[in-house]
């Protein structure tokens, strides 16, 4: 390209430095506040009219009213005479930043649901329809009746959706003018509607605003775990025999696994052993090969109470980031039905991915997207980079004076365990109450075992009692207690200090308030930010530590080649090198997920740009008579004959089923042709090729293709087809049912992503 002076501009470059610069002066959490709060402390002013007023909805809503001094006012006001609470101003400033489409930081406590709530309200004011994205069903429910009358006082509706709803109940909750529901079901009702061969069967209307609750978590963590809707379910192929052979196996002798955690790989003498077992050559037989390294990744790299739990006879994985039961989660077919196998339960279900969908992909069919959380900062860039979103960081509406101290760092796991102990024992002699964060199910067990050993007794909450989170949670601040619970302790509800009660509150806060203990520093320091805030609540007293010590996974994987200063005779390290190395580790990781993050997007944003093509199609055939048209031009002989006997409203209708058939078929068959190029595109590397490049040139021409197969197929089951009868009888079979789960990325990643780790191992070990 050349400008008017004849200088050659490249316009990529000149966009990209834009950005760079654009980027460079916003920094995150930089959304100026000031005129929400000239607009909050205006509409203090008018709060004596606005609570004499007997009607607070206008009869007619003008959108530009929502947003202005007398909206706030308003909306004040029906909070007050429907749930009881006054809304601090802050609240409304956090109000006023999300219906500007901002993700809002504000700390625990602050009041987050009503925010939420006084958002969707105004959203739906001004005439949006509004889905309130929330991380559980539990909380979806919880949230829209809690706030359920601030609607209605509003003239509003509110709904919830949740695994167990029918189609029915469905449709009746998104009629309503904000619906509640988990991501993953709002997901799923978006991937069964796209299946729809009938208009009266859709149940999702076109989206308008997503507020997204926990939004960091949701946006940035799950972005890339893919919803998916299967068909033809069949049992699971892992083999007992496999899972019993592995058990056999001897680690450094048969097997080794690299330095990350993420691949284990047969030693010479692993792969006689199992040649010699199964009586074949492992090389001549692909399917064997592929048995065993399943059978090995579950052995060797899924620790059970780490990575999942075995409840009611069935394998329930662990949400990583929240210690959570994943529900509804599982690992690609093959992986988990080797978890099975090892954990000797019979296979689940298994069938045909029809369709899949990310959570990066459903968030980003919304027009408009706002969301609030405590802990925006850290993702500031994703949130800009993936959804073009700011933060705005609303100041709480009492000073935090909560003590955060240093980390302390010690030499041994065990040193650090012992400390631990006699930490959370001097503090409950004080009668402090204590919340202890540990990194997985079975440290949280462990824990409270030695604890029960000296005479202590501690409520454990973690992925196998999560149903009674409520009733532990309601109990932690109370004088003396003893909480020791993984990551998901209390997101979505407050630990109250003498759990309600005014002179037990009293109490509590002249020992010092709720006491934080980290049994270990996460991959994300957003999860260590959230256990901190657990405590401090709404000015409340309280204290934070974390414990790290030098065999803690996040060194040894992410900084195996650095060791700690030298420790005292009681194991800790004093050095403030100490703490550089835990943070250093902690960035490491950190960048680790991000790339994996951006590696994930950058393949699946040509399967979204074909699918919106596809949906774009699927639509005009849906709704129109798009199917009929191409019919009639590809046979218009064979079309005319037929409407002739049969009628043109039955041909047409069976035209409509006809191309619907085969654009689903040939989608799913390419959805299976994509995730198989991926998973060998890294190979091109190796001749010195771009794998992403190498992947969008082969995806497109077969995306063509397949669209020339839609026609194709549809033409020729058309030209035999009796248009009269039932044609599932004939061949267009579609699965008789349907079921939902998200696949949780391997755990290992693809051939790609681990070579990619690999390569950012390598850098990092140069530069240092």
């Amino acid at each position: 390209m050349w400008n008017q002076s004849g200088k050659r501009v490249v316009g990529a470059d000149v966009a990209r430095v834009g950005e760079w610069i654009k980027r460079f002066l916003d920094k995150p959490g930089s959304v100026d506040l000031a005129p929400f709060q000239r607009i909050v402390a205006e509409a203090g002013t008018l709060e004596a009219e606005v609570s004499r007023r007997a009607a607070l909805r206008p009869a007619a809503v003008d959108p530009g009213w929502v947003g202005s001094a007398d909206f706030c006012a308003v909306m004040r006001e029906a909070a007050h005479r429907s749930l009881g609470q006054r809304p601090y101003d802050v609240q409304l400033v956090g109000m006023l930043a999300m219906l500007e489409g901002h993700v809002v930081q504000m700390s625990t406590g602050e009041g987050k649901t009503l925010v939420g709530a006084l958002t969707a309200a105004g959203s739906a004011l001004r005439g949006a329809r509004v889905h309130a994205v929330s991380v559980n069903d539990y909380l979806a429910r919880r949230d829209a009746e809690w706030m359920g009358p601030l609607y209605e006082t509003l003239g509003l509706a509110a709904g919830w959706i949740a695994e167990t709803s029918t189609p029915e109940e469905r449709r009746a909750a998104y009629a309503c003018d904000v619906t509640y529901g988990a991501v993953s079901e709002l997901g799923f009702d978006v991937l069964r509607d796209r299946l729809c061969t009938d208009p009266a069967e859709l149940v999702v209307p076109a989206p308008d605003v997503a507020l997204v609750d926990e939004a960091d978590s949701v946006l940035v963590d799950e972005a890339r775990v893919p919803l998916v809707l299967a068909g033809t379910a069949d049992p699971g192929t892992a083999l007992p025999e496999m899972a019993a052979l592995v058990r056999r196996l001897s680690r450094g002798y048969h097997y080794t696994i690299d330095e990350e955690g993420r691949s284990v790989f047969l030693t010479p003498k692993g792969t006689d052993t199992v040649e010699k077992a199964l009586g074949v050559d492992l090389y001549e037989h692909p399917g064997v090969v592929t048995q065993v390294n399943l059978a090995l990744h579950a052995h060797a790299l899924l620790t059970r109470d780490v990575d999942y739990i075995v409840r009611d006879g069935r394998v329930h994985l662990i949400n990583s980031s929240r210690g959570r039961v994943a529900v509804l989660q599982r690992w690609p077919d093959g992986l988990q039905a080797a978890v099975e196998a090892k954990e000797h339960l019979p296979a689940s279900e298994t069938g045909e991915i029809l369709d899949s969908l990310t959570v990066q992909s459903l968030i980003r069919r919304y027009p408009q997207v706002c969301g609030m959380t405590g802990t925006a900062i850290a993702v500031a860039d994703q949130l800009r980079e993936f959804y073009d979103l700011r933060i705005a960081v609303i100041p709480p509406n009492k000073p935090c004076v909560r003590v955060d101290e240093p980390d302390r760092v010690f030499a041994t796991l065990e040193d650090k365990e012992r400390a631990l102990l006699e930490e959370i024992e001097t503090r409950h002699a004080a009668g402090q109450p204590i919340l202890v964060g540990t990194l997985d199910v079975a440290e949280s067990e462990r824990l409270a075992e030695a604890l029960e050993a000296r005479g202590l007794s501690a409520a454990v909450l973690n992925a196998k009692n999560d149903a009674q989170e409520a009733q532990i949670i309601a109990k932690a601040g109370r004088r003396g207690a003893i909480t020791v619970s993984t990551q998901m302790a209390g997101r979505g509800t407050d630990i109250r200090l003498g759990a309600g009660d005014p002179d037990e509150e009293q109490e509590v806060a002249a020992h010092g308030g709720l006491y934080v203990i980290g049994t270990g520093r996460h991959e994300s320091s957003r999860l260590d930010d959230q256990l901190r805030g657990r405590a401090g609540r709404q000015g409340d007293p309280g204290g934070s530590v974390f414990f790290v010590s030098g065999e803690d996974t996040l060194l040894t994987a992410y900084a195996p080649d650095q060791s700690l200063p030298a420790a005292g005779r009681d194991g800790v390290v004093q050095a403030a090198d100490a703490a550089g190395l835990v943070a250093h580790a902690q960035r490491v990781a950190e960048g680790v997920n991000l790339e994996i993050h951006r590696n994930t997007w950058r393949y699946t944003r040509i399967q979204e740009r074909q699918r919106a093509e596809v949906l774009e199609q699927r639509g005009r055939v849906l709704y129109g008579d798009a199917g009929a048209r191409a019919l009639d031009q590809a046979c218009p002989e064979r079309y005319r004959e037929l409407c002739e006997t049969a009628g043109e409203e039955v041909v047409e209708r069976a035209a409509r089923q006809i191309v619907l058939y085969h654009l689903d078929r040939c989608w799913t068959e390419h959805l299976g042709f994509l995730a198989d190029l991926r998973e060998g595109i890294h190979l091109r590397a190796l001749g010195r090729m771009n794998p992403l490049d190498e992947f969008n040139r082969e995806a497109v021409p077969a995306y063509r293709a397949m669209l020339d197969e839609v026609g194709r197929r549809s033409k020729e089951t058309f030209e035999k087809a009796d248009v009269t009868r039932d044609l599932a009888e004939q061949g267009l079979k579609r699965p008789t049912a349907t079921w939902t789960y998200l696949v949780q990325d391997n755990p290992f990643g693809s051939e790609w992503d681990r070579v990619l780790k690999r390569v950012a191992g390598s850098l990092k070990r140069r530069k240092r």
